[in-house]
């Protein structure tokens, strides 16, 4: 072999490692696709799950990108201990807890998950005066120094900030009163309603970044499902799936088509899967709008992984 056949082969070998080396590349440095999301229903009045007890209230478990998250927590400890238990899913082994309101029928439960995993964290809406708990600066009431010492509130020196305790003492909640990022891609929205008969109920829910579009879940909806809505597009406009309580069980026809047009033409929203309050009317004007983009969630119901295709 001569020097110029010499140096073409070496080419060749150099060429067949670069390619080698390019193709053949470890697996672990291959990015992996992110886990798609998976929601449990655990509680709801409606449902075919056998072992699984109906009762009115909400509660879910949400798994995505490792994380387990409660939302809600039903209206009754040993209802969604039972369900649980139906479901071999361990409520000790949560990541967090997510409470959308101070309602009966969403936090009845919570005496349950407290027992089995006391530590846990979780977020619940900011009030004034809340079951949660609270917090107010000493400015918020008027004072009067003509008065004596002893007839003063803490003697006419009061703390800075007033503390108020929680129906739960010594549970770790965090106070949440604006759109908050709590982990990677997952989002608390925060919002007021302004309902007759809910004024000034603070409601969160919950509104995760996944790579199919937000995927959101609701307690009631007591602020108005479009308004949740409209708040999780200002961080994706692509809205996946809506899950949970539409809170239209006593709206009339009118107003219940008016937010399934919203839903479905105004957001484009791609995915339903009501629950709870939502309405039997509301499932049916739901229904007949998504076709089938509208998804059965009732008790006990496993929605994903939530990668369904696009229409």
């Amino acid at each position: 072999m001569n020097g110029n056949s010499l140096g073409i082969f070496y080419s060749a070998v150099v060429r067949v490692l670069v390619i080698c080396s390019v193709t053949f590349l470890p697996a672990p440095l291959a990015s992996a696709a992110p886990a798609a999301a998976q929601i449990t229903v655990l509680y709801d009045a409606f449902g075919k799950t056998p072992g699984m007890q109906e009762d009115w209230g909400y509660s879910a478990l949400i798994e995505y990108a490792g994380k387990r998250i409660l939302f809600d927590t039903g209206n009754n400890p040993d209802i969604l201990a039972q369900n649980a238990k139906a479901k071999g899913i361990d409520l000790s082994k949560l990541d967090f807890v997510v409470m959308s309101h101070r309602h009966g029928d969403h936090m009845g439960g919570l005496s349950y998950v407290l027992k089995v995993n006391p530590g846990v964290k979780i977020y619940a809406p900011k009030e004034s005066f809340g079951v949660y708990g609270s917090d107010l600066p000493s400015t918020f009431y008027r004072k009067d120094p003509s008065l004596p010492a002893e007839q003063r509130y803490y003697d006419g020196v009061p703390p800075e900030v007033m503390r108020f305790g929680s129906a739960w003492p010594g549970a770790n909640f965090q106070l949440v009163d604006k759109e908050t990022e709590i982990a990677p891609g997952i989002h608390l929205i925060a919002l007021v309603s302004d309902k007759p008969g809910t004024l000034e109920l603070r409601e969160l829910s919950l509104a995760m970044d996944t790579p199919e579009g937000m995927l959101i879940v609701v307690g009631c909806s007591h602020p108005g499902v479009d308004r949740i809505v409209a708040a999780a597009a200002a961080i994706n406009p692509h809205i996946h799936i809506i899950v949970g309580g539409f809170h239209l069980v006593v709206a009339s026809d009118a107003d219940i088509e008016k937010i399934v047009t919203a839903l479905h033409d105004t957001y484009k929203v791609e995915y339903v899967a009501p629950g709870h309050c939502t309405g039997e009317p509301a499932f049916a004007a739901l229904k007949r709008a998504f076709g089938n983009h509208y998804l059965y969630a009732g008790l006990g119901t496993m929605l994903g992984p939530l990668q369904t295709p696009q229409r």
